[in-house]
């Protein structure tokens, strides 16, 4: 029995796997995907910065997503992989409260940016002829930089909620990377007050964020299906859809992740739920967002012929 939170020195995380060779494989599984998350982000963040013909606010906004996918999977992956090659399932009550708290800030801000990001196609489809007024280089330094702060301030109140609680029940997480819920499970005392409080702040910024992006998105379609020629229609939908297909794999992910019904819930669900949510969308952006954009794809081959 631990009588309070200082007297915790490490946490024990879920493993993916109970024999050698499974953890074995797992390592390799998810190096590959951390390794190809990192060629595909860094690919992006390389050729918006070095292609002058990219200098604009969409692909300033995402190279900025690229930075967050880049951090959010460094968060939890290695830190896995080498639980799996070492054997091993332990992690410091610091190193715990730094994961938690780099976690929340990545993904925070990466849903104030996806956000922003829905703005800006926005005035790019409703109102271009403002575009160049009301998306100059300081409105997009300003809008990343909220897009920032709100995940910082986020990641903080979050973090400093969670570990002020006093923990008695034991230390072993029932998640692979530290997190909220498995955390509250071990405390002491009631958390259900904690549990309302932090929800009430997640749902304030998830629901404003996704009222924003629907109403973006409804704003668009209209805007689009005003368009007389099919070739202009499909131009404007292309450069929308890849940002759509990265929104809905976040949220959809996030939502089933936190809000699924607890009689569905077991550690094997909560291993593949919490890794579809917090690895996949970093290691398939790049994919989403090369894979119908001609600009990014010939700056990619110009990077690769250097």
């Amino acid at each position: 029995q631990m009588s309070n939170g200082s007297s915790i020195t490490q946490f024990l995380l879920l493993a993916f796997a109970d024999t050698r060779e499974l953890q074995l494989l797992t390592f390799w599984l998810f190096l590959g995907i951390y390794l190809s998350a990192l060629l595909g982000n860094g690919l992006i963040i390389t050729a918006v910065a070095c292609d002058h013909r990219l200098h604009t606010p969409m692909y300033f906004f995402l190279l900025n997503l690229s930075i967050l996918d880049l951090g959010s999977i460094s968060t939890t992956l290695p830190k896995a992989m080498a639980n799996s090659l070492w054997d091993n399932r332990a992690i410091s009550y610091q190193g715990c409260a730094a994961q938690l708290f780099m976690l929340f800030f990545f993904m925070s801000a990466e849903l104030c940016l996806l956000t922003v990001m829905a703005y800006d196609r926005y005035v790019a489809i409703c109102k271009p002829l403002h575009y160049g007024t009301l998306l100059g280089s300081r409105a997009c330094a300003h809008m990343a930089a909220a897009a920032w702060g709100s995940g910082f301030l986020h990641a903080v109140l979050h973090t400093a909620n969670t570990f002020s609680i006093p923990i008695c029940k034991g230390n072993v997480l029932d998640q692979f990377f530290c997190e909220i819920p498995p955390i509250l499970k071990l405390s002491c005392s009631d958390s259900d007050l904690r549990e309302v409080g932090l929800l009430v702040v997640s749902a304030c910024l998830v629901v404003g964020c996704f009222v924003f992006l629907v109403v973006s998105y409804v704003q668009i379609l209209r805007a689009v299906l005003r368009i007389p020629s099919e070739q202009g229609r499909h131009k404007a939908f292309s450069t929308c859809l890849p940002h759509l297909a990265v929104v809905s794999l976040y949220v959809s992910t996030g939502v089933f992740a936190h809000l699924k019904p607890p009689s569905i819930s077991s550690s094997v669900l909560n291993l593949v739920v919490s890794f579809l949510y917090s690895v996949v969308p970093p290691a398939v952006n790049p994919l989403i967002y090369s894979m119908r954009n001609q600009e990014l794809k010939d700056a990619l081959w110009k990077l690769a012929q250097w």
